[in-house]
């Protein structure tokens, strides 16, 4: 029941962020905002992280460093690109493939099974999808309209790569897990060091544009975002990968797109009763998987 609440709490508190950081996209680029942020989180943790007192063998610290490079350090970057180009509902809606991919790669590398009944939950989220990427729920202008047309596959692209990426790190989390016993804010916070690495070596960030170029209101709302999505979201996402097995975890966390219509309104001028249903239908498949 903890792993549960944990995933529904996670999964509304990184909707929230995403909602956040893709007002802050219009602005900077997707690759600086994940550099600060994770900069941020990391600092925020490291005095409670360095209080334990733990054990664990070296090529477990690199697997979790090399996942916290693919899923948050080029993970991420991805996803805030999706954020920018294509909105929260839809990049979350796409999200909700990574079901799918996270019960394949459980069941083939880690032997957590996927059950029979969940293929009708599979067929009825991709369907879904396929339904909620469709449908444009903004009035389009001319420019806008033609730049859907022109780039939409491009744009989405970036939502599938980044659900790749994030899969596959929780895989690597949740074999660790598996294998030793640790605490997920150090499982985190070696993630955090392990993207900031990458980051920093892969990329000319620069951490003065956002001292410079925001208002206080402006900082304090990043700041919030930042605890929101970075620490409390992959914190508690850990939680998750630690009490639940990869496939079922990762479902209940990827409720997102029903949270995410919160937020359509301002993001996409309105949502219709077609676009209701249709969430709604993903996440009865959703449910599906998990019964």
């Amino acid at each position: 029941m903890f792993g549960i609440i944990a995933a529904i709490c996670a999964s509304f508190s990184w909707t929230y962020a995403c909602f956040l950081w893709r007002a802050n996209t219009k602005f900077f680029k997707p690759l600086d905002i994940n550099f600060l942020k994770n900069i941020i989180a990391f600092l925020i943790f490291l005095p409670f992280v360095i209080r334990f007192n733990y054990e664990i063998e070296s090529k477990f610290i690199f697997i979790l460093f090399l996942s916290g490079i693919i899923g948050i350090g080029l993970g991420d970057t991805l996803y805030l690109k999706s954020l920018k180009l294509v909105g929260t509902r839809k990049t979350l809606s796409i999200e909700a493939l990574s079901p799918l991919f996270a019960a394949f790669s459980s069941d083939l590398f880690i032997d957590e099974r996927l059950p029979i009944k969940a293929w009708l939950g599979i067929i009825i989220v991709t369907f879904s999808i396929f339904l909620i990427i469709r449908k444009q729920t903004y009035p389009p202008t001319e420019n806008s309209k033609s730049k859907y047309k022109k780039s939409s596959l491009k744009n989405y692209l970036y939502a599938f790569l980044s659900v790749f990426c994030a899969v596959l790190a929780g895989l690597l989390s949740r074999y660790v897990f598996l294998k030793v016993e640790i605490s997920p804010l150090v499982t985190t916070e070696i993630r955090l060091f392990g993207a900031i690495m990458f980051l920093l070596l892969t990329s000319k960030c620069k951490v003065n544009f956002f001292i410079k170029d925001q208002q206080m209101n402006e900082k304090f709302i990043f700041i919030l975002s930042v605890l929101l999505g970075t620490n409390f979201g992959i914190l508690l996402q850990q939680v998750v990968f630690k009490t639940l097995p990869l496939g079922i975890g990762w479902t209940l966390l990827s409720t997102s797109p029903i949270i995410s219509l919160i937020f359509t309104k301002q993001e996409e001028g309105s949502i219709n009763i077609e676009i209701i249903t249709t969430t709604f239908l993903l996440f009865g498949g959703l449910t599906l998987i998990i019964l």
